[in-house]
């Protein structure tokens, strides 16, 4: 073997050892020289959080206990095994309202439920019993016997509402426990029909994000008051449309003790009596406000002496007293007469603005509890 091909031998085998090596740390090479070591990011300092930021947490934080989630069952009869057992009927939210247990949240929520479980934001669950109702202002009262109960929800006014006034909803939607939203006051008083037939009025209209399950929970004003009982949604889809409405405060105040005390609520009455389809009628013809139809004897309206309407010989209906205000309050018809009678307690007075042929004139008139 001659000593140049040892040689050419030897070149050729560096060489390959040396296109291999290079292969090799290629990677290395390339991160090296093209691709710097990646490392965390610097994080910037954030600095102080706003004071509306800092508001809305330490609302949030005050509040959170005061709210629970509510989950209701029904009793279903198997028809085949006639096996009686509880199955989940839906969710909601509501809050305390004093320290002796008793719970508020929507009348729809435990509708139609045998059990009713409340969860507490510590985590403690208690079964409720249902003190009272409310169907006409969608309102109900558990109660649970629990001790060691988080502080009751401070109460505010819904009297000085403003549009544009910031408001926030604490409740469960979809079964998300303790969710904050926040929006304004979009409009005030709103109306929709309630499960009686009868509109609830007087509903605060915002536009903070009320989904299913959100009902029952309380609506808050930004100094963490209640103002609103969290209590229906407008949306084609059935989730939040940015449209939701409560009921205002003012209303709860005067519901719930009354449920508490009596487990129903008994409106104020004036002891007359009127009908929806005649009234319409009545308004085609130009007439305006309630038509008094009847007088309960022994009633508040007989003893201020109104008078209902009568049938002619001819079998026309003769006006007699017909109610077009109550204490200030314009009474167009039949909704607006209850709204304003709404309002008061049994056992208060009121002003009656009232006409009877070309007359008019002002009574006042104590009411009763209606049935």
């Amino acid at each position: 073997m001659s000593y140049r091909f040892i040689i050419r031998l030897i070149m050729i085998t560096l060489a390959a050892m040396l296109v291999v090596a290079t292969y090799q740390l290629m990677p290395a090479l390339r991160l090296a020289y093209f691709e710097p070591e990646a490392e965390p990011r610097v994080i910037t300092a954030r600095g102080d959080l706003a004071a509306e930021e800092t508001a809305t947490i330490e609302l949030f934080q005050s509040a959170r206990d005061s709210v629970v989630f509510i989950s209701t069952a029904e009793r279903v009869r198997d028809p085949w095994s006639r096996n009686v057992y509880e199955q989940p009927r839906g969710t909601g939210s509501g809050f305390l309202w004093d320290d002796r247990g008793h719970v508020v949240t929507n009348s729809h929520v435990i509708e139609g439920a045998s059990t009713a479980t409340v969860r507490l934001a510590d985590g403690r669950s208690f079964p409720a019993e249902l003190v009272g109702r409310d169907p006409s202002h969608d309102l109900a009262v558990l109660r649970i016997d629990a001790g060691n109960l988080p502080a009751p929800v401070t109460v505010g006014s819904s009297d000085d509402l403003q549009v544009g006034q910031t408001v926030l909803a604490i409740g469960n939607p979809f079964g998300l426990d303790w969710t904050l939203t926040r929006g304004i006051v979009s409009a005030l008083d709103r109306e929709l029909p309630s499960r009686t037939g009868r509109p609830i009025t007087g509903l605060i209209q915002s536009d903070a994000a009320i989904n299913p399950g959100n009902s029952g929970g309380p609506l808050l004003d930004s100094a963490g008051r209640l103002i609103g009982v969290n209590t229906a949604i407008y949306s084609p889809s059935g989730a939040s449309a940015g449209i939701g409405f409560s009921v205002p405060v003012g209303t709860v105040n005067r519901v719930v003790p009354e449920l508490i005390e009596t487990g129903n609520y008994a409106p104020p009455a004036l002891g007359i009596r009127f009908d929806p389809r005649v009234n319409d009628l009545a308004r085609r013809q130009g007439l305006e406000g309630v038509l008094v139809l009847g007088v309960e004897p022994g009633s508040p309206a007989a003893r201020a002496g109104l008078e209902p309407a009568q049938l002619a010989g001819d079998g026309r209906l003769v006006p007699g007293d017909v109610i077009i205000g109550l204490s200030g309050e314009k009474v167009n018809g039949i909704d607006d007469f209850l709204a304003a009678l709404g309002a008061y307690r049994p056992g208060e007075t009121v002003e009656l603005s009232l006409t009877r042929g070309r007359e008019t004139r002002e009574i006042e008139i104590e009411l009763a509890a209606g049935g």
